[in-house]
């Protein structure tokens, strides 16, 4: 059976010596965070007379039971200093937020359970549930109680920034398991600082974190351009889905608005101006520039290929549109049908007749009715006087637009468990 004991059954305890006579009152546990799922104890901080002190783990015993006891013959005496590395879980994990790698949210440790493996003391789970307050009042009084849902150690990474010469930071690879709106959730939820880390940590991947932007609402993407350069600013929204950036555009402050526009990499910057130029609530303000299209005599395979080489967002790319020598557009064959099609095939046989478009004018509601009625993921706008197709307006931009902002709060998406 393996023996456990929680943290705070052994914070602020007496270490006695092997006669019995107390020494001193632990303060501390120090651990080793690395490569280790489950970090290894390596000693305790003790407050003798005054001085904080570093016992190593290997001459102190009890801890499973309460009873802490010094078993080496002689107390170093020189003051306790943290290495690189090392963290303190009271002072430095106890009842602070960590993120849940498994589900995405952001979690409270209200315990740290321990446990002996081997020889070894090592950092096992946390328990974010609310059992631990109370566990820590009945423990007073020699009660037991269970522990709550713990989660595994592994599972979860806690913010170090704070700590002192800890020189260690959210590993990237950790986070990049998560999709990027699970990340967008963990920074609104988090402290500006913990916010400042997660994106510090995404950034290793320019491109996650242009996705991880895209997803943040106006209020933090804006708190977090603030700490960058135009030129920053301008690189990251390089990266950004054309219609993300022209909407956060839109919310930049006026003085810097220009000058971060003027910075963003052809051909996006274009893109962007055309869609400035349409109100943000209306279709062509909603809509994405970028889309696959094929002449009416393209193939299956064509259309295909098309597909393949083409950077437009994932979502606009559920219908391939077949345009004619006017460039007007004369239908949208469904990815899906392509795929299932010979490749000999003209695309235009798969197309979807009497095509749905919206106006570029047309309100988002009016949007909406347009593709429910239709049972569209993506629809075209076309310009009226041109009669070319603009743009395409996908289901979950239009979404985004309906819900109110902040709506992952007000539903309790970005609530912190155990809090």
């Amino acid at each position: 059976m393996t023996t456990m004991f929680h943290l705070s059954s052994v914070i602020r305890r007496a270490i006695v010596d092997q006669a019995g006579d107390r020494i001193g009152r632990v303060q501390d546990l120090v651990a080793r965070l690395g490569d280790d799922s489950h970090p290894p104890v390596v000693g305790a901080v003790v407050r003798v007379e005054g001085r904080d002190l570093f016992i190593p783990i290997r001459k102190i015993g009890g801890l499973d039971k309460g009873d802490v006891r010094f078993e080496g013959n002689r107390v170093d005496l020189r003051r306790f200093e943290r290495r690189p590395g090392e963290v303190l879980l009271a002072a430095d994990l106890l009842n602070r937020h960590v993120i849940n790698l498994v589900h995405g949210r952001l979690v409270r440790g209200n315990e740290i359970e321990l446990a002996l493996v081997g020889d070894k003391w090592e950092v096992v789970a946390i328990d974010p549930s609310r059992r631990p307050m109370l566990r820590r009042v009945v423990s007073r009084i020699g009660l037991g109680i269970s522990t709550g849902s713990v989660i595994d150690f592994a599972s979860i990474e806690p913010f170090v920034s704070h700590v002192p010469s800890a020189r260690l930071r959210i590993p990237y690879r950790k986070l990049s398991r998560l999709h990027p709106a699970q990340i967008a959730d963990l920074v609104e939820s988090a402290s500006h600082e913990e916010g400042v880390e997660i994106i510090e940590a995404v950034g290793h991947d320019r491109e996650l974190e242009a996705d991880v932007f895209e997803e943040l609402d106006t209020e933090h993407q804006l708190e977090f351009l603030e700490a960058r350069t135009d030129t920053e600013a301008a690189r990251m929204m390089s990266r950004m889905a054309t219609d993300n950036a022209a909407d956060l555009i839109n919310e930049i402050d006026q003085e810097r608005r220009l000058s971060i526009l003027e910075k963003i990499a052809q051909p996006q910057q274009t893109k962007i101006r055309q869609l400035l130029e349409y109100n943000p609530d209306t279709a062509g303000g909603l809509m994405s520039p970028d889309f696959v299209q094929v002449h009416v005599t393209a193939t299956v395979e064509d259309a295909l290929e098309a597909v393949r080489e083409s950077s437009a967002p994932v979502e606009t790319l559920n219908a391939v549109f077949i345009l004619g020598d006017e460039g007007n557009p004369l239908g949208a064959a469904p990815l899906a049908a392509l795929v299932r099609a010979h490749g000999t095939d003209l695309a235009l046989s798969l197309a979807r007749t009497n095509l749905q478009f919206v106006r570029p004018t047309w309100d988002v509601h009016r949007v909406a009715a347009k593709m429910s009625d239709f049972n569209l993921t993506v629809v075209p706008v076309v310009d009226k006087k041109t009669n070319q197709m603009v743009g395409v307006v996908t289901v979950d931009d239009l979404l985004e637009e309906m819900l109110p902002q902040g709506w992952r709060r007000d539903y309790g998406m970005t609530e912190v468990e155990g809090e």
